[in-house]
């Protein structure tokens, strides 16, 4: 990886830069959106809080981070000699190869000249009167810009839930979008993991061989399915880069950029022998199919839903020795696929350990951290690390967590206190010229991210293109396209079994925020279908000036 810091472009605090545009983020939607500006032939410079490139692949290094999709059809489809130059080294490629990855594309796109790391920008202001965008960083530097494009993720503002006592624990403590990039030293250590989602599902599986003792405080019980991760053979990987043009074609015609997509077929179409086979097939698969590769009924039937549910559960309950620790293990409280389903590689084994201790905490809660540990409302586990897998307020956090004020000092927090408002989610009224890469009620907060990221960043530079030859200088969404797109996303949730259950795809993970859906549930297929529709009408439902 490159020393950042050498690569930084210098700031003057008492100055003022100007640029055609800003980018806040240098991920994989960042950088992608800065090699577009650059072809526009406009200035442009990318904002990254972190010290290097890559999003989620620099900030989450946890052990056993890595892709649920499929490695192929994760990376950028752009440049075929970037994908002919790069091999995979697995399926599903982990953090350290992921990293290397989005630094190779930073160096073969010279794009650092244009980013400055370690740079956190905390608040970005319109001003009618100039037609510009002004941000500031957390150590007052300022830049200007024309456009403001934001490329945070969905999934990077992270949180801690207010523990009462979090700040007397003696031990080291961390959350795991934090992960040190120096090893952490767990051998014989006493560690605690609060939290069962996909990243503790990860983790959990990696640590618990290596820990002296670990204990899990298991707040929701998940359907974790069986990623059948496997290195990559170079007949394989000929054969893989032989056929990107049918992999990229597949994943614009799926439900959500994966190669998978669901059976046409209702659950109740064939007989229960053919349904026990069809889901012992999907089992046996690697990746998502479980999910988005499984009946078509399974997400919007309950019926049909629980058929499945209960199919995974027995699968639970034949991998965990302790039948009471299994059932501890086996969700209830909501239906297959209405949360993120995490994939994993021996995670339920880990139960079996005698080193590894469930702490359900629908039964004995978390009452406070204390020097020593976590106590519940039965016992103190003294530990030595705490490592909290608690998620991130998703979506709408990254953000709100900048003070972002559009049109008459509007602030964007305020408008979305009850839930977001977008067009399209690339744009929220009332506030010009801020394009939202992969912004809530955008196609790209469901779906196999780098897929529905390319279609976002050459929408935007298509549009930005129009703008120039059109002699365009602003360009805001309208209230009405806003009030009916806004409606339009609210009503395809309805229409499904997520809206049931109490997850982050609604904010419902965050304390004090209000619950709405923040993804567009219609699938990539059909967003895209939408834009473009938008565009070909001269960016109906935007005012352009």
């Amino acid at each position: 990886m490159a020393n950042s810091s050498q690569r930084t472009p210098a700031t003057n605090a008492g100055a003022v830069e100007h640029f055609d545009a800003i980018v806040i983020g240098a991920g994989i939607s960042g950088l992608y959106q800065l090699i577009r500006l650059r072809e526009l032939g406009l200035t442009a410079r990318v904002y990254e809080a972190g010290g290097g490139v890559g999003g989620t692949w620099y900030w989450n290094r946890y052990p056993g981070a890595r892709f649920d999709s499929e490695s192929y059809t994760y990376g950028y489809s752009f440049s075929e000699e970037l994908l002919q130059e790069w091999d995979w080294k697995e399926h599903f490629s982990g953090q350290p190869e992921n990293e290397r990855y989005v630094n190779y594309v930073a160096d073969k796109f010279d794009l650092r000249r244009d980013i400055q790391f370690n740079a956190n920008v905390v608040s970005a202001a319109y001003e009618e009167t100039g037609n510009y965008w002004e941000i500031r960083l957390d150590d007052g530097a300022r830049a200007r810009a024309r456009f403001l494009i934001t490329a945070v993720g969905i999934l990077s503002a992270q949180n801690i839930p207010p523990f009462e006592g979090i700040e007397s624990f003696k031990g080291e403590s961390f959350h795991t979008s934090r992960w040190p990039k120096e090893p952490v030293g767990l051998a014989g250590k006493r560690v605690g993991v609060i939290g069962t989602g996909a990243t503790a599902v990860q983790l959990i599986t990696e640590i618990a061989k290596e820990v002296g003792h670990l204990t899990v405080f298991q707040r929701t019980p998940n359907y974790c399915a069986p990623l059948r991760n496997g290195p990559i053979d170079p007949e394989t990987q000929a054969r893989i880069k032989a056929s990107y043009p049918e992999i990229f074609k597949r994943t614009r015609e799926t439900s959500a950029g994966f190669i998978h997509d669901f059976d046409p077929r209702s659950v109740f179409d064939v007989t229960p022998e053919e349904r026990q086979a069809r889901f012992e097939e999907l089992w046996a698969q690697p990746g998502f199919g479980k999910w988005l590769g499984n009946f078509r009924d399974i997400m919007s039937n309950k019926e049909a839903n629980e058929l499945f549910a209960e199919f995974v559960r027995n699968k639970i309950r034949e991998r965990v020795n302790d039948p009471v620790v299994a059932e501890k293990l086996v969700p209830r409280d909501h239906r297959f696929g209405t949360k993120r389903v995490p994939l994993e590689s021996g995670y339920y084994e880990q139960f079996n350990r005698p080193n590894v201790l469930l702490v359900d905490l629908r039964e004995s809660p978390i009452e406070r951290i204390t020097p020593l540990g976590v106590k519940t409302s039965d016992a103190e586990h003294q530990l030595d690390v705490i490592i909290y897998a608690t998620g991130f307020d998703a979506v709408t956090g990254p953000l709100t967590r900048i003070d972002i004020r559009g049109e008459g000092g509007r602030s964007l927090k305020d408008k979305w206190a009850d839930g977001p408002r977008t067009y399209l989610g690339i744009q929220s009224a009332g506030f010009p010229n801020l394009l939202t890469l992969v912004g809530p009620h955008n196609g790209a907060t469901f779906c196999n991210m780098p897929r529905c990221i390319e279609q976002n960043v050459e929408w935007v530079t298509d549009c930005l293109r129009y703008m120039r030859e059109k002699g365009f200088e602003r360009i805001a969404a309208s209230e009405q396209a806003e009030e009916a797109w806004t409606g339009h996303v609210n009503e395809l949730a309805a229409g499904t079994l997520l809206s049931e259950t109490a997850s982050w795809f609604f904010g419902a993970n965050i304390e004090g925020k209000k619950r709405a859906i923040l993804m567009y549930l219609g699938g990539a297929k059909a967003f895209r279908a939408k834009c473009d529709e938008v565009a070909a009408r001269d960016y109906e439902g935007f005012v352009l000036e």
